[in-house]
């Protein structure tokens, strides 16, 4: 640790002890009955009015989204700017943990847990999924199903995928190992807002500011399970027609309700291992099989045209960004349209409500990286695997539409998550991908879930370095079942409104969090032995 952080070091990890238990004493029982509490009410809901209850989640979800959209682009741009300046600036060249901090984990390591924690289950379930819909669904004034809507439709997919999720992430990573590894204070996110509120974060804000984290890391990983589980029992009834129901039954539905008992019953498991032994191998195991369905479905397709479509799509986006980034739907048809409510507002809550999970988690595994080298690597490098995976799935399926008019396309506007699966039936070996696929998209759920348990046990234990097993059990098992009300009570309506509700809220915070870390960068630079 730096000398700074050595003398600045002066809040301890503020838990705690009951029996077993080594929790915070107001953020642990506050987000825990928070959550309860609307899990119960979830299910209570659904059971007595399952229509009135997905009114509810499709209201809540149109009026943040038509009052608070430009919001969150704004929101958006300015963390992906402010990442920006760290990589240029002077600020590039502080070392996360002090300057004779060696990295943790190897580079290898270090971006299969980036990848693996940060898109896992939701690139699987929309990387046909998006493009499709768009394809079919142009939102301009592009004929449906042209080629301009196929090259459209991959550049929005890639806007809502690309450096703007990311940079969300890496800042919020940045601010919490930061003022961890460099200030000597606990690793949560209260600690980040220390420039302005001092030792207060220990006081009712700093609470407010960690439940509102739990509360939205959350909501934003139950709605990356929820999407898995969808997918996974669409998966199993492709394979197992007979045996396992559709998704969109009552039956499917209960399908979902064991899937996401067994699946979370895996992820505790992996919890219970801790972050070297589990989720590290788990992450690793991720990136090979992910690769291997990358690999099958690059070479089996139509390969050629695939390396075309990267290297236009990749020119495309980056021609394109600032417009699409500056775009608000103000124009269309005189006022503005439901469209991007339902895609972009969403995709941005969604990656902000996923922030304090997976910035505290690529923090707590950057450790001895310059921030130059962090904001780069969390930046660039997901961002290009996210490209490629995105062109080999989505532009395969926009092919096999356009040359034979395989069906895909109806597929996806009657059940977004069976997407994968119907391209896979258009090439050989489909049995095998669709199996694959599902294991791929098990191992994402459990890899998702057993790291943003880790994260929000941190949290809510104070900054506790080790925080008990039983409490990590604790948080595997409410991401599930909080996982599990989101579908019983809206299915996917529901899953897109719990992740802009909770992404509204943690937006502002995000903006002020911001201002602490260049507010303290200056600090360090303008004195960096630490003597104010």
């Amino acid at each position: 640790m730096s000398k700074r952080g050595k003398r600045q070091g002066e809040l301890e990890p503020d838990f705690i002890k009951l029996g077993p238990l080594e929790f915070h004493p107001v953020v642990f029982p506050v987000s825990a009955l928070l959550i309860l509490g609307f899990t119960l009410w979830g299910f209570v809901s659904a059971r007595q009015d399952a229509e009135g209850t997905e009114n509810i989640f499709a209201v809540t979800l149109d009026w943040l989204a038509t009052n608070f959209g430009w919001f969150y682009i704004l929101a958006a741009n300015l963390l992906l700017i402010s990442v920006g300046v760290l990589i240029f600036s002077r600020f590039g060249r502080i070392r996360l943990g002090g300057a004779d901090c060696k990295p943790d984990y190897r580079y290898g390591s270090w971006f299969a847990m980036l990848f693996s924690a940060g898109m896992g289950i939701g690139l699987m379930f929309w990387s046909v999924a998006e493009p499709m819909y768009h394809f079919g669904s142009p939102p301009g004034i592009l004929a449906t199903g042209s080629p301009e809507a196929a090259r459209e439709a991959m550049l929005i997919t890639f806007y809502h995928w690309g450096l703007h999720a990311w940079g969300i992430y890496a800042l919020v990573g940045c601010a919490i190992a930061y003022f961890a590894f460099n200030r000597g204070l606990p690793i949560t996110i209260r600690s980040t807002f220390y420039p302005i509120l001092g030792k207060r974060v220990r006081g009712p804000f700093g609470h407010l500011i960690d439940i509102l984290a739990v509360v939205a890391t959350l909501f934003g990983v139950a709605t990356s399970l929820g999407l898995g589980v969808l997918q996974i029992n669409s998966g199993l009834h492709h394979l197992f027609p007979k045996a396992i129901a559709a998704n969109g039954t009552t039956a499917g539905t209960n399908v979902q309700m064991l899937l996401i008992i067994g699946i979370t019953l895996a992820a505790t498991a992996s919890v219970v291992s801790g972050l070297d032994r589990g989720i590290k191998r788990l992450s690793q195991a991720n990136l090979i099989l992910a690769g291997a369905l990358l690999l099958m479905v690059f070479l089996i397709g139509p390969t050629a045209h695939l390396l075309d479509a990267l290297l236009q799509n990749i020119g495309n986006y980056i021609y394109r960004l600032v417009p699409m980034a500056t775009w608000t739907e103000t124009y269309r048809n005189g006022e503005g349209g439901g469209w991007q409510h339902g895609w972009t507002i969403f995709y941005w809550g969604w990656w902000i409500s996923w922030s304090p999970f997976v910035g505290m988690f690529i923090a707590r595994i950057s450790r001895g990286r310059t921030i130059r080298e962090f904001a780069l690597g969390v930046l660039f490098v997901p961002t290009l695997l996210t490209f490629v995976w995105l062109t080999v799935f989505g532009n395969s399926a926009l092919h096999e539409e356009m040359a034979y008019d395989s069906g895909i396309l109806s597929a996806v506007n009657e059940n977004f998550s069976t997407a994968i699966f119907k391209l896979f039936e258009h090439y050989p070996l489909s049995r095998i991908t669709s199996g694959l696929a599902v294991i791929v998209v098990i191992t994402f759920f459990v890899t998702s879930s057993d790291s943003g348990s880790l994260v929000i046990d941190t949290i809510t234990g104070g900054g506790h370095p080790k925080p008990p097993v039983i409490q990590k059990v604790f948080w595997a098992l409410l991401e599930g079942g909080v996982a599990a009300a989101l579908l019983y009570a809206g299915g996917l309506k529901a899953l897109q409104s719990a992740a802009i509700t909770t992404g509204l809220p943690f937006a502002l915070a995000l903006l002020v969090m911001t201002f602490c870390l260049f507010k303290a960068l200056r600090r360090e630079r303008a004195d960096p032995t630490g003597k104010e």
